[in-house]
């Protein structure tokens, strides 16, 4: 029984927690350090096998020194692989992705998720036999924003993107969802017509009549040498149409899903990229000469931050919206983008005494804008209609040449982020071109401040 005389005894309040102990990273898959060091084989034997062919190993028999090289080259590029995978870390807390690398300087890239934009998945051809991907993770905030993630398992890769859109957009995330889902399909362009798009495009034509012109003229000047040089600028040209037309957007299909549109595509690689309806700062639609009579167009859009994000590889980053698509199926991914900024022609044309400075493409430009969007038309082999909406004008300037001036013309630009969308109208009466600037940038301070 306790004396109730007695002083009170008081606990000890608990000593303060320490900062808690940063979360160890995951490594990735572990053929990832195989993979890479297949790029760095490639590099060693190469050089190996370029000092071999130059000054030679001295007295070293050749096929030793061949030997040496190749094995040698492997073992360093598969050396190189390793460690750069070894020393790579990954981890996703509650409130960021840290991705750590380094041997003898570490870096750590850190990206919270209300600053992460888009997801996708992209699957090289020699990690796709492996059942592998990469997630490449991309940030508002400047050219080298985003990070890679080389490499996981689909599924894994997939369930990653998941984890990460959900933490974005502030959704409560759910790991029994499946991953797979693409949602609601909105177009798809099957390999046929891809394929006789390109093989009916002007500068597939233009590059096999080239190249059999070329033949025909080394033919009856008796130059094998100089037909064999053109074939190699030719050829490039023709492997460079087919890869980036047909191998890359084989299998094209669009989704629409909660976080954007979605896209599928590619024969070897393939990638799963997303494109935020927000971060959409225009479109293009381009509408060849052989492609409108067959009632055809392609759909390119600005996204921000991909003018700069892509590269040559077929798992780049795309502006691609639809690579061939008909009109019905153009126009329904188009109200989906920008509602009703196509429902209006564009009415203000070049006038007729711009032919000095624009002696045919004068009769097809046209620009004009209604409560959606500003709209600019041109061209006569290829008929590009560009869209900006309003929200995403970023400036508008007046632009006149000293010719322009003598002749009373003027240019208006709209900017947009770099891009394939270029919805300028050039050479525009003078005084009509200062009011459609006027006019523009009064609808674009409205609608920011709607947005």
């Amino acid at each position: 029984m306790s004396d109730p005389d007695a002083a009170p005894q008081h606990t000890p309040p608990p000593a303060p927690a320490g900062p808690a102990a940063p979360a160890v990273g995951r490594r990735t898959h572990p053929l990832t350090g195989l993979l890479q060091g297949v790029l760095w084989a490639f590099a060693g034997v190469a050089s190996l096998t370029g000092s071999l062919l130059g000054d030679g190993w001295g007295n070293v028999p050749t096929w030793v020194a061949l030997l040496v090289a190749v094995v040698g080259g492997l073992a360093l590029g598969e050396a190189a692989g390793f460690l750069q995978w070894y020393f790579t870390r990954y981890v996703i807390d509650t409130a960021e992705v840290r991705v750590e690398r380094g041997i003898l300087t570490k870096t750590s890239r850190r990206m919270p998720f209300e600053r992460i934009q888009s997801v996708d998945i992209a699957e090289p051809l020699l990690a796709r036999a492996f059942g592998l991907a990469e997630l490449r993770i991309d940030m508002a905030g400047g050219d080298d924003a985003g990070t890679t993630l080389r490499f996981l398992t689909l599924e894994e890769a997939r369930a990653t993107r998941r984890l990460l859109l959900d933490r974005a957009h502030g959704r409560e995330h759910d790991a029994s969802v499946r991953h797979d889902v693409q949602g609601d399909l909105v177009a798809e362009a099957s390999p046929a017509q891809v394929l006789l798009g390109t093989l009916v495009s002007l500068d597939f034509v233009i590059a096999v009549l080239g190249g059999v012109g070329l033949l025909v003229a080394s033919l009856v000047a008796g130059q094998v040498v100089v037909f064999l040089g053109g074939v190699v600028a030719v050829g490039t040209w023709l492997i460079q149409i087919v890869g980036q037309r047909v191998i890359r957007q084989w299998g094209f299909t669009l989704h629409r899903t909660p976080d954007g549109l979605r896209i599928e595509r590619g024969l070897l690689s393939r990638t799963s990229q997303t494109i935020p309806f927000a971060r959409v700062q225009g479109v293009a639609v381009h509408e060849p000469f052989v492609w409108r009579r067959l009632g055809w167009s392609r759909l390119d859009v600005d996204v921000a931050g991909y003018a700069k994000a892509g590269g040559d590889d077929a798992t780049a980053t795309s502006s691609t919206l639809l690579p061939i698509a008909d009109r019905e199926v153009t126009a329904r991914v188009l109200e989906t983008l920008v509602p009703g900024a196509f429902s209006a022609e564009p009415d203000v044309q070049a006038p007729s005494r711009a032919w000095p400075v624009d002696p045919v493409a004068w009769r097809f430009r046209r620009v004009g804008s209604n409560e959606q969007g500003f709209t600019a038309r041109e061209g006569w082999v290829e008929r590009r209609t560009s869209v900006v909406p309003h929200h995403k004008v970023q400036s508008v300037e007046v632009r006149q040449g000293p010719l322009g001036r003598r002749l009373g013309l003027a240019t208006v630009e709209i900017h947009t982020p770099d891009g394939p969308v270029d919805a300028d109208g050039k050479n525009l009466d003078a005084e009509t071109a200062r009011s459609v600037a006027l006019a523009e940038l009064d609808l674009a301070r409205t609608a920011r401040r709607g947005a």
